[in-house]
């Protein structure tokens, strides 16, 4: 027992300095990667590994037939509808680094064009969604951007142009306007889409 304790202690000790002596190595995109890490607040050069977080989960325990198949149901919408909200988040961001430097004029016919654009790649996907998925979509896409899609709406198209999707989609029972509420009425499907993020399920 006390060679065993002994070992993981040199083992601890020894760590950093093994990484430390392999200082570089090139994968196989013939990039240079460096696992040592420098702290520019102490200059401090023990190397570390910045890790995904890790989701634990109970294991699911279902009522009945029907409550799985819904859960399975709900599994194969989030997975057909985040990678279209991942998407959207990426625009996003995109969208508003091009704008920095851009006059009004400028922004205006750029967001025509990307309007134009985002219809002709994205029409034959959303065509294929049915109405509860396109509904998880503007759901998904609130979790993602942090921001309704009414107020992305609004910010890219102006307030007229939002409120009439606002006011289409609510003849549908589609609310541009709803919330991602990870910890409230959203938390099961939270769950599902950190564990598709981990490729868990």
């Amino acid at each position: 027992m006390k060679r065993i304790l002994i070992f993981m202690v040199l083992l601890v000790v020894a760590a950093p300095a093994l990484m430390a002596q392999r200082i570089h190595y090139v994968n196989d995109d013939g990039i240079e990667v460096l696992p040592a890490h420098i702290d520019p607040t102490s200059g401090d050069t023990i190397p570390y590994i910045v890790l995904k977080n890790l989701y634990c989960f109970n294991r699911k325990r279902f009522k009945g037939a029907k409550y799985e198949r819904e859960y399975w149901r709900m599994v194969n919408d989030v997975k057909k509808t985040l990678p279209i909200a991942k998407d959207a988040r990426r625009l996003l961001m995109a969208a508003y680094d091009t704008c920095q430097v851009m006059t009004e004029r400028q922004q205006s016919k750029y967001f025509k064009q990307l309007e134009k654009d985002l219809w002709v790649k994205y029409k034959p996907q959303l065509k294929k969604l049915n109405y509860r998925q396109g509904k998880l979509l503007v759901r998904l896409i609130d979790r993602e951007c942090n921001k309704q899609s009414y107020q992305i709406i609004r910010e890219f198209l102006g307030r007229t142009r939002a409120a009439f999707w606002q006011g289409f989609g609510k003849l549908f029972g589609v609310s541009l306007k709803s919330e991602w509420e990870p910890d409230g009425k959203d938390k099961q499907l939270e769950d599902i889409c950190l564990q598709v993020e981990q490729g868990m399920i």
